[in-house]
């Protein structure tokens, strides 16, 4: 029989005999995939997303726009008409989803004949809605008036109450109601966020926010408390009538140069 002979396998360059056939690869020569992979690409820089987040108002920022505010309208005021706590009360909870205007319209006769819970009672459903029918989704207001007003009595001694949970608990009130009557009856330092702050906080990036509660507790943390009284009424009155929601007059605007709305048109 011939005699077989082997070749020697060659070597590498570590001294060790490479294999023929599907040898794996090193774990360190394996490109990086998946979460390794997602945190350097991280790493290496800030995200679209943070790249173009405003920058956020300094303090002196802040207080430069009130005390502008402040100058152009020493003393704001909300503009629905009422007569004391228990018709401003009623007037809020008739002004959801319907225009202040549409509700003083409305509420001028009705606060005539009814302007505390007892009389407000005594008119009854039925008459409560011939007041108000020119607003919208009347009759669900007429008994929640009705409702609210017989809470008051019962629970209240007919006298509004004086913190938010005791206003939140009447029939059509929510937190918005409640800021606006603890500010504007009570002088309470509170932030009612309709759609009008909510559109100016987030515009602006005063107090950016996804939801209105969000915006209230952001504009209490950079508001200074000398500004907290009239605050609210600023910032509705800015929104209703110079940072408009289609056509925002950015001209006019008293802090043009403070707003980091990139659209803006000066």
């Amino acid at each position: 029989m011939s005699k077989i002979t082997r070749r020697p396998l060659p070597k590498s360059k570590s001294g060790v005999a490479k294999r023929a056939g599907n040898s794996k690869p090193r774990a360190a020569a394996m490109p990086k995939r998946g979460k390794a992979a997602a945190k350097a690409t991280t790493k290496s820089g800030p995200s679209r997303a943070a790249a173009n987040k405003p920058k956020p108002w300094t303090s002196t920022e802040v207080r430069e726009a009130f005390s502008r505010f402040r100058k152009a309208n020493p003393e704001p005021k909300g503009e629905l008409e009422h007569l004391n706590p228990f018709t401003l009360l009623v007037a809020v909870v008739l002004s959801a989803q319907a225009t202040d205007a549409g509700v003083n319209k409305a509420t001028r006769a009705l606060f005539e004949v009814a302007d505390t819970p007892q009389k407000m009672l005594a008119l009854g459903e039925e008459k409560v809605r011939d007041y108000i029918r020119t607003i919208g989704l009347y009759r669900n207001k007429a008994r929640n008036v009705i409702a609210l007003s017989e809470k008051l009595i019962a629970e209240f001694g007919g006298e509004v109450p004086r913190t938010r949970a005791e206003l939140e608990s009447l029939p059509g009130a929510g937190r918005k109601t409640a800021n606006v009557v603890l500010n504007m009856a009570f002088g309470e330092h509170t932030m009612a966020v309709d759609t009008h702050v909510f559109r100016v906080a987030n515009r602006t990036g005063l107090a950016p926010g996804n939801t209105p509660l969000e915006v209230e507790l952001g504009l209490e943390r950079v508001i200074p408390a000398e500004f907290m009284l009239h605050a609210h009424h600023w910032l509705i009155l800015h929104g209703r009538y110079t940072c408009l929601a289609r056509k925002p007059r950015c001209e006019v605007c008293l802090i043009n140069d403070l707003c980091r709305w990139p659209e803006k048109t000066v």
